[in-house]
C-alpha cells in the first residue's frame, strides 16, 4: 500500500529523521535481542531490589504490597511503549536527552538527560553499598566466622572495598558490550535459579514459621491502603524496583536491527521482572508476615537487606546461595548499569550539551572510555558522601531515586505525545502508542513526583537524617535536580551552541497517512 508524506512545517525529513542524530563511533550489531532482555533484567537486578526494597515498601503499603507492585508496574509499561516509539523514530543511545530535546528544546532536553544521569549515578552508589555489604556477609558464612559480616559496619573499610567494586565495574564496562555480554550470561542466569529456589522452598515450608501468613486476594485490593501519600510512596518505591529496563534503548545504536530490537527489549524486560518479583513477593510475605518482630518484613532491623534475616529460615543449608545471589545481582547491575551513564554521557558531549572530553571513545574497544571513567568516579564519590551524612544510605538512596525516575521517564513520555502530536489521530494505533498510553503513564508519574516531594520535606521522611532540618530525601532528590539547572546555565556559556539549537533541531515527524 503507498503511502502519502506530508512535510512538517520546520521543513523537517520526512518522519522526523532530520540529519542532527548521528553515529558516536559505537560499534553496530553487537546485540541481538535475548542479550538485550539479560543486559535489561541484569540492570534491574531482581536479587539486590528485592532486599533492598522489599522492607521499605512493607512499610509504606503493608499487606497490599503485591498490588502496589501492579500499580507501580502500569506507569513503567505505559512509558516503555513511549520509549519504543520514539526509539523506532530516532534510535540513539541519548534516549531521553535526545528525544526530549527533539521535542521541546535543548533546555528541556538538557534537564531530561541530568535527571538520567543523577538517577544511575545515585543507583551506581546503592548497588556497590549492596555489594560491599553481601560481600562480607558471605567472607562470613564460607569462613564460618560472624565477625567477619561486621566489618562492613566499618566506614572506612566499606567506603574503601566499595571503590574497589566501582573500579572492577568500569574495567570490565570500558571492555565493550562483548566483555559485558559474557559475565552477564553467567551472573543473571545465577542470580535467577537462587531466586527460583528460594520461592520454590518458600511456598513447600511457609506453614512452618511461626510468623507466617496465608495467602490472600485482598493483597491485591487497592482500596485497603488508607492514604493516597501510602499509595505515592509505595509507588515511587515500586518504580525503584521495575527502574533499569530502558538500558535496553540505551544500547540501540548497538543492537541489531536496533529501531525495533531494542524497544522489544524494554518491553520484555519489565513484563518478566513482574512475574519474577509477585512471585518472590507472595513467598515472603507468606513466609515471614509483615510483623515488625523477629523475621517481619517490618521488622526496620531488616529493611536494609530483608534477604539477610530470611535466608537462613527458608533455606538452611542453602542460605550461603542466596547471599552469593544477592552479591551476584549487585555486582552484576552495578557493571551493567555503566552502560547507561557513560552512552548518555557521550551523546550529550557528541552534541555539545557537555565538554567534548566526554565524547572521547576507545579506539581499542569502541567505548566512550572517558564517560565511563567519570561514570565511576561520581558514583563512588557520592556513596562517599552519603554514607558520612546519612543514618540509613541505602533506603535514603531508594526514596531519592524513585524521585529522580519519574521526573525523566514522566518527562519522556510527555515528550512522545509532544513530538508525534502530528500523527496522534491518523490511527487508532498511533492514538493509543503515542498519545493515549505515553500522556497516562507520564502524568501518573508526575504526580507521583509532586507528591513525593511534598511528602520528603519533612525530616521523618526516610531514615529520618535531615540537613538545617529538610529530610535528606527531598534535599537529595531536589536538590540534585536544582544542582542540573545551574550547571545547564553553565554549559550555556562554555558551550552556547547546542542551546542555540544548532546540533539538534526541534522539530516533529511528519504525519504519514496510508492512502
Amino acid at each position: 500500500m503507498s503511502q502519502t508524506i506530508r512535510s512538517t512545517a520546520d521543513g523537517t525529513s520526512p518522519a522526523g529523521r532530520s540529519h542532527d542524530i548521528s553515529g558516536k563511533g559505537l560499534k553496530t550489531g553487537q546485540l541481538g535481542l535475548l542479550a538485550v532482555v539479560v543486559l535489561g533484567i541484569s540492570t534491574i537486578a531482581p536479587a539486590y531490589t528485592l532486599t533492598s526494597a522489599l522492607g521499605p515498601t512493607v512499610n509504606e503499603a503493608g499487606l497490599q504490597l503485591p498490588v502496589i507492585f501492579l500499580i507501580g508496574f502500569i506507569p513503567m509499561i505505559l512509558v516503555s511503549l513511549a520509549y519504543r516509539e520514539l526509539n523506532a523514530d530516532s534510535p540513539d543511545s541519548g534516549t531521553t536527552f535526545t528525544w526530549v530535546t527533539k521535542a521541546f528544546g535543548p533546555w528541556v532536553g538538557w534537564m531530561g538527560g541530568w535527571g538520567l544521569l543523577a538517577a544511575n549515578i545515585i543507583v551506581l552508589s546503592n548497588l556497590a553499598g549492596v555489594a560491599v555489604d553481601f560481600f562480607y556477609l558471605f567472607l562470613a558464612q564460607v569462613t564460618g566466622s560472624p565477625e567477619l559480616a561486621d566489618l562492613a559496619s566499618d566506614k572506612v573499610l566499606n567506603v574503601a572495598t566499595c571503590f574497589v567494586f566501582v573500579a572492577l565495574a568500569v574495567w570490565v564496562s570500558y571492555r565493550g558490550l562483548h566483555t559485558t555480554k559474557i559475565v552477564q550470561y553467567g551472573l543473571v542466569g545465577f542470580q535467577l535459579l537462587v531466586l527460583g529456589l528460594f520461592v520454590a522452598m518458600a511456598f513447600a515450608n511457609w506453614s512452618t514459621s511461626e510468623t507466617a501468613i496465608p495467602f490472600s486476594w485482598d493483597w491485591f485490593d487497592v482500596t485497603k491502603i488508607e492514604t493516597f501519600g501510602q499509595i505515592a510512596a509505595g509507588i515511587s518505591l515500586s518504580i525503584f524496583v521495575y527502574w533499569g529496563w530502558d538500558v535496553c534503548l540505551t544500547v540501540n545504536e548497538e543492537t541489531a536491527n536496533g529501531k525495533k530490537t531494542a524497544g522489544l527489549a524494554g518491553t520484555l524486560t519489565a513484563v518478566i521482572v513482574l512475574g519474577i518479583y509477585l512471585l518472590v513477593t507472595i513467598a515472603t510475605m507468606m513466609f515471614a508476615g509483615v510483623g515488625d518482630t523477629g523475621i517481619g518484613l517490618n521488622n526496620e532491623e531488616n529493611h536494609a537487606n530483608v534477604f539477610t534475616a530470611l535466608a537462613s529460615p527458608v533455606m538452611g543449608p542453602f542460605a550461603i546461595l542466596m547471599s552469593l545471589a544477592v552479591l551476584s545481582s549487585s555486582a552484576a547491575s552495578l557493571q551493567s548499569t555503566f552502560t547507561s551513564p557513560s552512552r548518555s554521557l557521550l551523546a550529550m558531549a557528541h552534541y555539545g550539551a557537555l565538554p567534548e572530553r566526554f565524547s572521547h571513545m576507545s579506539k581499542k574497544f569502541s567505548t566512550p572510555g572517558f564517560a565511563t571513567v567519570a561514570a565511576g568516579v561520581l558514583s563512588a564519590g557520592f556513596y562517599a558522601v552519603m554514607h558520612v551524612i546519612s543514618e540509613n544510605v541505602l533506603n535514603d538512596t531508594i526514596l531519592a531515586l524513585g524521585l529522580m525516575i519519574c521526573f525523566y521517564y514522566g518527562l519522556t513520555a510527555i515528550a512522545c505525545v509532544w513530538y508525534f502530536r502530528n500523527s496522534v489521530f491518523s490511527s487508532a494505533r498511533n492514538f493509543f502508542l503515542r498519545l493515549f498510553c505515553p500522556l497516562l503513564g507520564g502524568v501518573g508519574l508526575f504526580v507521583v513526583f509532586l507528591q513525593t516531594a511534598v511528602d520528603s520535606w519533612a525530616p521523618e521522611f526516610g531514615s529520618g537524617s535531615e540537613i538545617f532540618g529538610v529530610g535528606l530525601v527531598f534535599v537529595l532528590g531536589i536538590g540534585i535536580l536544582a544542582l542540573g539547572a545551574v550547571f545547564m546555565l553553565i554549559m550555556s556559556r562554555v558551550r552556547p551552541g547546542f542551546f542555540r539549537g544548532e546540533t539538534i533541531r526541534k522539530d516533529t515527524p511528519a504525519l504519514v497517512v496510508p492512502e
